[in-house]
């Protein structure tokens, strides 16, 4: 149980970080990620304080044998870049880049009332759903499943 109020703790603390810091704003987003356009550098400023913060999270992660509601840290397993990785990074990158959402940002913005965050939101669960069903599928005709 404690377990499950710390996670949610957290995932309201993240959503409130970013509806404050504005990442739920697809404009706001696309604005930063418009280089060579008008340019908005505001969410860098979200970024800086963020990497202080991750950075002291790590710093004790690291000094405590588990964390602080399971037995043991989930790390991932896998340590080396690859193709599905970069493919992966590059999809991400311009599907964010396309609307100014990514994952956390549109769940967190869900409650916002704005018709593109549902569209984005059922698109996002369609892609995960074909992507495991393609997945399957290849790992069948392989005979790993």
């Amino acid at each position: 149980m404690a377990r499950i109020l710390v996670a949610l703790v957290a995932g309201l603390l993240f959503g409130l970080g970013l509806v404050v810091s504005q990442m739920v704003n697809p404009g706001k987003v696309l604005g930063f990620l418009d280089l060579l356009g008008d340019w908005d550098p505001s969410l860098a400023f979200v970024m800086a304080g963020a990497i202080p913060v991750a950075a002291i999270g790590y710093r004790l992660a690291r000094a405590s044998a588990a964390p602080f509601c399971a037995p043991a840290y989930a790390a991932p397993t896998q340590g080396r870049i690859d193709g599905s990785l970069v493919g992966g990074a590059i999809l991400f990158g311009i599907g964010w880049g396309l609307v100014g959402y990514c994952p956390g940002p549109a769940l967190a913005g869900l409650g916002l009332g704005n018709s593109g965050t549902h569209l984005f939101l059922a698109a996002m669960l369609a892609g995960m759903a074909g992507f495991s069903a393609l997945q399957a599928l290849a790992a069948r005709r392989l005979g790993r499943a």
